[in-house]
């Protein structure tokens, strides 16, 4: 049966069982060329090599070549390639490689040998040893054992007879080991709390090298714990490696552990400081929103992660992250826009009873709404945590109406408004009402700051320091010192959250100012801000406008008036005064993030309740002039700043453009390995833009001219290469290329001679040069020949006689005992003058002989007397006589000079000075201005004869 029936009837079938042998028909050089089933043929092959049918190593072959068109990627067609052995590498890479792995086992001997010869490890190992993770007791190490309980292994006892164990009594036995038998071990410790760890290792006397490997150590355990969900455990190693040495690796885990500790504040400060070393760490940023989003701050949170998946796209832990705070912060959101009920929240207020000691009612707090805090007008921004000085919640950022009333305040204050949140979790509990009274909060003796009781005193303790004073009696402005005082003491209440007291203090402040008649506006307008603030805090939206209103009749466009008025405006849900209030302050300061916040929670509100004309509804948005414009009259940076974000700038471009440049020459090379020489031409292009003095690009590129038959172009970059590297051997061989397809042989013989000169071993440059040789030939016996010489009788005359002929002074010049004519009609008479002129060196009669010579007509007098000294000596008097009087006249004689009939012969002979005065010419040439030619043009004269 032929193959063709063979494979007609494999092709019948439906389907092809592999798991048949193959038949021996199948085995041909047919069939396996008509067959195009890859697993079969990789059947037929793994046969073929097993040798059952024979060895056919031919057969084989053609197998594998015709499995390889079919499927390159076939399993069956790789090779096991042989282990590497001392045999199949040479002498000299052995001999390294067996060095190498000497030194480094000594390497790793000694520092073996010097680590355990440290014993400073081992001191810390046996101090404060914990006890086995997991368990409740530690027994202590028994250093020496009883000697009287060692055995002694060379004494056996003697077997027993069968009898003796008919008289054992098994019940007497089990008695003596249940509990008669005394033991002498000591009792186990039972550690009922957790083992205390010290956070803190000694290493004054340790080395650098020591510290580190101790660091590691320490890390090394609180990650063991940190496995075994032992986190706190994990937190005190952690906390020991970094008292050694500060490591991001270690902040990060200690971060980590915190975070699953729940202590978001701790792991906050180890995120912080891992940012602080190393800007954009992607582990910090992602712990970092991972602790804001538990904390509330989801648009931080969402700030965070868009940075890490800025630098890792892929990052699905970044992703899915983001995706549940963008869903908490669009959960969030309808319940701050709605229009919700008004609730009214009383505080009861605690009666004040001497000796009375009976529990008084827990009092409520007012919730807040995430804002900005707002704070005096001298003091910094309200701090994060208050502790129990007057507001004992932690305030976050919200719209600022509302924290709890003070105690002292039994005034009209008593009751005001809020919206959203809950009570609960911002209650003032009983121990923080005590600790207030009893003036013990965390923030010190502040909360009974009173003019009278503290005039003698000069500043008095605020926050946590008690080393950290205010001085009240510090000077504000114009104020006169009572008032001053007044403020300060409002400033500082309004600091401790002892709201209601610091209105008190402005109020008397602002009775002051009206009373004694002065005139500082500003100062004024100070106080009216700071008392709205008081006013805002404590929930009385409609006088904080008031005092808003006056500040900013006193100091039109100032920012916090505005700010708090527009938060005032947001709390009544009057939201179209809010948003132009917004839109103002943005107009003052760009940068304040709340303002931005609320015009976009604001814009939702205002597009639902008035649909898509809500714009129209809106009143006039003021324009705030320039000079109230703070972001547009920051003071300018000084020298040293700009200087550094200068050479920065100039870093960051330098880097920037490093990466471009690297990426767009890999760009190009991969399309030359294509072929796509347009594509890369491209690229390289792009890379000089970047950097210009990079010679590779310019081979490159020339090389894709080349292929393009782009040969002036290709001249033009092999020329700009060797300018940047004169023996570049590449930039020799491709403008040879380049000349060769402008059919300038010469040229091209003299860079592949010298492409050898450099390396003989070129074989492309030897195959050229007896290309370009053979092609010289044929161009110089195809051109054209060479005029037959005229025959001149010649007399000769005696000195004595005159001749009858009188030369025309103007027409002739005499050398030395010669004339020269200078007005020469044919190019015998042109021949003779140009020869006296240099046989006697005469360089000033050669300029005038050439000045008045016509340029069209010089390569026809040259044609019977041009020789490499000739053109030589033209090309220094053009350069020393006639280029500063007509540089015009030069440049037509040169455009003219290389037509004369065998100069590219004579260019090739000329001896490498003349070629040197052939240079310096053209370089003068183009130095010089002239509206008949430019310096392009003198280029590319001067790639005519040079």
């Amino acid at each position: 049966m032929s193959a063709d029936a063979l494979f007609s009837l494999q092709n019948q079938s439906a389907t092809v069982d592999y798991s048949e042998k193959v038949p021996v028909e199948h085995l041909d050089y047919d069939y396996i060329k008509k067959c195009k089933d890859v697993k079969y043929l990789e059947k037929i092959l793994i046969l073929l090599r097993s040798g059952d049918e024979g060895i056919y190593p031919h057969l084989i072959k053609f197998c594998e070549s015709h499995l390889e068109k079919l499927d390159p990627r076939s399993r069956a067609l790789r090779k096991e390639n042989p282990v590497a052995t001392a045999a199949s590498i040479s002498a000299e890479e052995w001999s390294l490689i067996s060095d190498e792995l000497k030194m480094w086992e000594e390497e790793t001997r000694n520092t073996e040998s010097s680590l355990r010869q440290q014993s400073m490890f081992d001191d810390c190992a046996k101090e404060n040893m914990p006890p086995v993770r997991g368990a409740n007791c530690s027994l202590p190490l028994i250093q020496n054992s009883d000697p009287k309980e060692k055995r002694n292994p060379s004494k056996h006892a003697l077997p027993r007879d069968y009898r003796e164990w008919d008289k054992f009594d098994v019940d007497k036995e089990c008695e003596k080991i249940d509990g008669n038998i005394v033991r002498n071990d000591q009792p186990a410790t039972v550690n009922l709390g957790h083992p205390k760890i010290k956070t803190k290792v000694d290493t004054s006397l340790l080395t650098q090298q020591e510290k580190l490997i101790l660091a590691n150590r320490e890390k090394d355990k609180g990650n063991e714990a940190f496995r075994a969900k032992d986190y706190e455990e994990a937190v005190a190693y952690y906390s020991r490696s970094l008292s050694i040495i500060s490591t991001v690796a270690a902040y990060n885990n200690r971060a980590q552990a915190e975070i699953n500790l729940q202590h978001w504040h701790n792991a906050m400060k180890d995120c912080q400081r891992v940012l602080q070393l190393e800007p954009g760490n992607i582990k910090a940023l992602l712990r970092r929103a991972t602790v804001h989003k538990h904390m509330g701050n989801f648009q931080m949170a969402a700030e965070d992660l868009r940075m890490v998946l800025q630098e890792e796209p892929q990052n699905a832990a970044a992703t899915q992250l983001l995706s549940e705070t963008e869903k908490r912060m669009k959960e969030t959101q309808p319940g701050q826009q709605s229009k919700g009920k008004k609730i009214l929240i009383q505080e009861v207020e605690e009666e004040e009873d001497n000796g009375n000691d009976e529990p008084k009612p827990e009092p409520t707090a007012c919730p807040v709404e995430p804002s900005q805090p707002v704070g005096g007008e001298e003091s910094s921004a309200a701090p994060a945590e208050r502790g129990d000085m007057g507001n004992a919640q932690k305030k976050p950022h919200g719209r600022g109406d509302g924290g709890p009333q003070s105690e002292s305040s039994n005034s009209h204050h008593g009751h005001w408004r809020s919206k959203g949140g809950s009570s609960d979790k911002y209650k003032v509990t009983q121990e923080s009402k005590e600790k207030i009274a009893n003036g013990t909060g965390k923030r010190g003796s502040t909360a009974s700051v009173q003019a009278d009781q503290s005039s003698s005193s000069k500043g008095t303790p605020v926050g946590g320091n008690a080393r950290e004073t205010v001085n009240l009696d510090a000077p504000c402005g114009a104020l006169p010192p009572p008032l001053a005082r007044l403020k300060n003491e409002g400033n500082l209440l309004f600091k401790n959250g002892q709201f209601a007291d610091a209105l008190e203090k402005y109020s008397r402040a602002i009775q002051g100012y009206t009373d004694s008649g002065l005139d500082s506006p500003e100062d004024l307008c100070i106080l009216y801000s700071n008392r709205a603030a008081c006013y805002l805090k404590d929930g009385n939206s409609q006088d904080c406008i008031q005092d808003c209103t006056r500040a900013l009749e006193l100091q039109p466009f100032s920012l916090k008036p505005l700010l708090r008025r527009a938060m005032a405006y947001e709390s009544l849900e009057r939201y179209r005064t809010a948003y132009v209030d917004y839109k103002t302050v943005l107009q003052i300061d760009i940068s304040v993030q709340a303002a931005h916040d609320s015009v976009n929670r604001i814009t939702r509100m205002l597009i639902e309740q008035d649909g898509p004309e809500w714009r129209e509804k809106l009143p006039d948005i003021p324009l705030v002039p320039l000079s109230a414009q703070q972001h547009r009259r920051e003071e300018p940076p000084s020298a040293e700043v700009l200087q550094a974000r200068a050479e920065k700038a100039v870093r960051d471009a330098e880097r920037k453009a490093e990466v471009r440049f690297t990426a767009l020459k890999q760009e190009g090379n991969e399309f030359v390995k294509k072929g796509q020489y347009q594509d890369a031409l491209g690229k390289y292009t792009e890379c000089l833009k970047l950097k210009p003095e990079e010679c590779a690009i310019y081979t490159n590129r020339a090389l894709c001219y080349l292929k393009l038959e782009r040969f002036t172009e290709a001249k033009q970059d092999c020329d700009a290469a060797l300018k940047l590297e004169p023996t570049n051997k590449k930039a020799f061989y491709r403008r040879a290329l380049a000349n060769k397809g402008l059919k300038d042989y010469l040229a091209c013989s003299s860079d592949l001679q010298e492409v050898l000169q450099q390396d003989p071993n070129v074989q492309e440059a030897e195959k050229e040069l007896e290309e370009v040789t053979v092609l010289l030939r044929q161009s110089l016996a195809n051109a054209s020949p060479v005029k037959a010489r005229k025959t001149v009788p010649i007399t000769e005359v005696e000195g004595d006689e005159e001749t009858s002929a009188v030369s025309n002074p103007e027409s002739s010049c005499r050398g030395e005992g010669t004339t020269i004519n200078l007005q020469p009609s044919n190019a015998y008479e042109f021949g003779q003058a140009l020869n006296i002129s240099r046989s006697s060196g005469n360089m000033a009669a050669c300029a005038e002989l050439l000045a008045s010579t016509a340029p069209e007509r010089l390569p026809q007098f040259l044609s019977t007397q041009l020789d490499g000294h000739t053109i030589s000596f033209i090309m220094q008097v053009l350069d020393s006589h006639l280029l500063e009087k007509d540089p015009n006249l030069v440049y037509k004689h040169l455009n003219h000079l290389h037509t004369a009939d065998r100069f590219s012969v004579v260019l090739m002979l000329l001896e490498k000075d003349e070629r040197r005065h052939m240079t310096q010419l053209f370089e003068h040439l183009s130095a010089v201005e002239s509206t008949e030619f430019t310096k392009n043009d003198v280029q590319n004269l001067a790639n005519k004869y040079i």
